[in-house]
């Protein structure tokens, strides 16, 4: 028997720390829901940390299990669970794949068990491959058409950005905008998983020749001109992301490179709480035209944060209008 116990090992990193760095973010004219005073008064204790922020903490596990192909043609696929504030300790896993497999689980959990993020990681084309199919990939297959969308109902599947094409770089010290107030040194400043790579001083050496992007700020570049793409819905009102896959197709990504990037809505949904528009942004090389990598994500505006909500929703017909339960 070459597999005495059923389930397979999992590699564990530390527990860590992440920073909060948007609590100066600034959307559509108003603070997020990474403010302070704009997540209580939506009920929660503090800014939550964004998701993203916690791929870092799979870095090592996955480049130990992959190696460079990791932040070549590596793909993370995650659904967000928890919200993370600041000075919780959270810890990320990875389902050790049986040998010659490139396509395993991911999970992270704070210090007492609550979970923070489900999800997969796979390099090269494993995913697709003898059923297996990535985190985010699974729940858009299984998303039902929303009965009535109110925030996003000038929204449509298939609508392209209304900027394709968006062009944008990552400098160590630009600023990225209002959506991210703070530069790629600052976040290096305080990164939960240092890597000589992603510096100016350690760049060089890298496998590459050149300072490499960290995954979680592929995040920060695709999002930082999000505003041209003119996917809108009514408002104001506060979101949140809820799901993400970054997919590096001819990695990695490089510090001060131009990218150009072209954004389609893939999918809507909405749930008790909220209403989500499903958006993949393809990135290309902005000297070579190459598609070197993409993004899938889930953003969710909460139907409470929107004061028209319920209004809105009874002149439209909606059944259960008024129940944000």
């Amino acid at each position: 028997m070459s597999r005495p116990f059923s389930d397979p090992p999992s590699l564990c990193g530390p527990l860590r720390q992440p920073r909060q760095m948007l609590a100066h973010q600034v959307y559509d004219g108003h603070k997020s829901i990474h403010d302070d005073d704009m997540a209580a008064g939506l009920g929660l204790r503090a800014g939550p940390i964004e998701g993203p922020t916690h791929f870092s903490q799979f870095d090592p596990l996955l480049h130990a299990l992959f190696g460079r192909a990791w932040f070549e043609t590596g793909c993370i696929s995650a659904h967000y669970q928890t919200m993370v504030v600041e000075g919780e300790a959270v810890r990320a896993f990875v389902q050790q794949p049986a040998a010659g497999e490139r396509f395993t689980r991911i999970w992270a959990e704070k210090r007492d068990g609550t979970p923070v993020l489900t999800g997969t990681a796979s390099v090269g084309s494993a995913a697709g491959q003898g059923g297996q199919v990535g985190e985010i990939t699974q729940r858009i297959a299984k998303l039902r058409p929303p009965t009535q969308l109110v925030i996003n109902r000038d929204l449509r599947v298939g609508q392209r950005g209304a900027g394709n094409p968006e062009r944008v770089r990552m400098g160590f010290d630009q600023h990225m905008g209002p959506h991210y107030p703070f530069t790629l040194a600052d976040k290096l400043a305080v990164i939960t998983e240092p890597c000589p790579w992603y510096t100016p001083e350690g760049g060089p050496a890298s496998p590459w020749g050149r300072a490499i992007i960290p995954i979680e700020m592929i995040s920060v570049l695709l999002g930082s001109s999000m505003d041209q793409a003119g996917f809108r819905g009514r408002g104001p009102a506060v979101g949140l992301f809820a799901g993400q896959e970054i997919r590096l197709i001819q990695g990695p990504l490089f510090v001060d490179h131009p990218y150009e990037l072209e954004r389609e809505i893939v999918a809507l949904s909405e749930s008790a709480r909220t209403e989500s528009v499903w958006v993949r942004t393809r990135i290309f090389d902005g000297e070579s035209r190459l598609l070197v990598g993409e993004m899938v994500l889930n953003s969710a505006t909460l139907k409470a944060s929107y004061a028209a909500y319920d209004d809105e929703a009874r002149a439209l017909g909606k059944t259960g209008a008024g129940d944000k339960a």
